[in-house]
């Protein structure tokens, strides 16, 4: 059956290959934005998250077009690194109101409808770096890590009404993001993964797609590591 399914931050990157893998299974598929042109395909909503007015917004035209949200894959997230000493108060909680606060805004609005249905799938982005540190990223990584506390206190929350809530932490992913790194600096992270490889957006993507599916209908409270080994003991 087609579902109702949103992804934040599913213009590019790791969210637009969770989206098309999605669409892929026969799912209709809302995607939010921030800025730039929208990818085809989905229904795009040009959405803050970091603004309730319009979280509250986009769910009423998402509701309205494709109906309630089942599955909701919260992904957007922003960086702002900077060693301790020069990471200025904004730079920090600027982050947080994104990764965490943010996912926080879509969780509870995506919550309404699928309390009413008695069922819900709900996966958050986090990152390896969020399990295991990383120099220049506190904000970053105290907001991912953030995620993994609010998902296990969600999951006993919710769990007695059929809603899983599920975490992914990725580890270095092959997207823009990491293309702007030096060649001496990608050589550098790979050392550090015992597969010696990124991933893939589309490894990311059939992860979340598992967790939201009826095979994963008993996995609730869980932190999945697509990381190539790297956050090992983590």
């Amino acid at each position: 059956m087609s579902r109702s399914v949103l992804v934040t931050g599913g213009n590019r990157g790791i969210g637009l290959a969770i989206a098309r893998a999605f669409a892929e299974a026969g799912d209709k598929v809302a995607i939010t934005y921030r800025s730039g042109e929208p990818p085809a395909g989905f229904l795009a909503v040009k959405c803050d998250i970091t603004d309730n007015e319009q979280v509250e917004q986009a769910y009423k035209e998402i509701e309205e077009k494709q109906g309630p949200v089942e599955v909701l894959v919260a992904n957007a997230g922003v960086t702002r690194d900077q060693l301790l000493m020069r990471m200025s108060e904004e730079d920090f909680t600027s982050v947080l109101e994104t990764n965490l606060t943010g996912t926080f805004r879509v969780v509870k609005r995506a919550n309404r409808a699928m309390l009413r249905a008695r069922k819900g799938r709900v996966v958050l982005i986090s990152s390896v770096v969020g399990l295991m540190g990383a120099p220049g990223q506190a904000n970053y990584a105290a907001s991912k890590a953030g995620l993994v506390g609010f998902a296990r206190s969600l999951a006993r929350e919710l769990g007695s009404r059929n809603i899983t809530v599920n975490v992914v932490a990725p580890g270095f992913v092959d997207t823009d993001m990491t293309r702007v790194l030096t060649d001496e600096q990608r050589e550098g992270i790979v050392k550090q993964v015992p597969l010696a490889r990124y991933a893939q957006p589309e490894e990311i993507a059939a992860s979340v797609r598992f967790l939201a599916s009826d095979e994963a209908a008993y996995i609730t409270g869980a932190v999945i590591p697509v990381d190539g080994g790297l956050g090992m003991g983590h």
